[in-house]
């Protein structure tokens, strides 16, 4: 008799345990909607952030007024690539052709435009600067005539062709090198302003290559203007 009192209270008890489990799933159920399965959230990756130089060169932009957008850090293969560069916008001068440039490229070159080839203009054409023509900015390919990969495979070089002036003349490098004496005056003006703010400015006096614009880069240590 004893022991069915005990085996009656044990099977109370389990029953008991049993429906205790079954209310705490029920209600363990109602914290999440059904249906649904709750996961984890996938980590984010944050953005990653241009190198001290690169931040204090956009700084330097915006000191100067320049207008210009960051643009995300490329590499295109073979060598290639287009890192720490900008898109200028606006550097006070409409710019043809110019696309990703390293921002130190693209600042210099604003200042250039701005306070070497305006006031150039003004003084030895008596006209203002109205547009700058270039060739382009970036492009993966190599010197010519050399298997080294050129500054523009580094969105590091830019080519300037012609200068179009707000009395309707246009002076372009390949008809106006060998100009008449004022358009010589004014490009070999800006030639000059152009070697003191970039690594390498390579002009008609250069190579046949260069016959039709200036290249100007930030490579090398500096110092090669011809």
């Amino acid at each position: 008799m004893e022991e069915r009192v005990t085996e009656t209270g044990f099977l109370r008890g389990a029953a008991l345990a049993v429906l205790s489990a079954m209310m705490l799933s029920a209600c363990g159920g109602d914290l999440v909607p059904r249906g649904r399965v709750a996961q984890a959230s996938k980590p984010v990756r944050a953005p990653a952030q241009p190198a001290l130089d690169t931040r204090q060169c956009f700084a330097k932009l915006e000191s100067q007024s320049v207008s210009f957008t960051p643009l995300p850090d490329r590499h295109f293969g073979g060598g290639c690539s287009a890192v720490g560069s900008v898109k200028l916008t606006d550097i006070g001068v409409p710019t043809t052709g110019v696309g990703a440039m390293t921002c130190n490229l693209a600042a210099n070159f604003a200042a250039w435009a701005r306070y070497g080839v305006q006031p150039a203009a003004r003084l030895i054409l008596g006209a203002e600067i109205e547009k700058i023509e270039t060739f382009g900015t970036y492009n993966c390919r190599p010197i010519a005539g050399s298997g080294k990969l050129s500054e523009h495979a580094h969105s590091n070089a830019i080519d300037v062709s012609a200068f179009v002036l707000s009395d309707g003349r246009r002076i372009s490098i390949q008809k106006d090198w060998n100009g008449d004496r004022q358009t010589r005056q004014f490009l070999a003006a800006i030639h000059a302003s152009a070697c003191k703010r970039f690594n390498t400015v390579l002009s008609p006096n250069y190579n046949a290559a260069h016959h039709d614009h200036f290249h100007f880069d930030m490579g090398g240590r500096g110092g090669f203007c011809r």
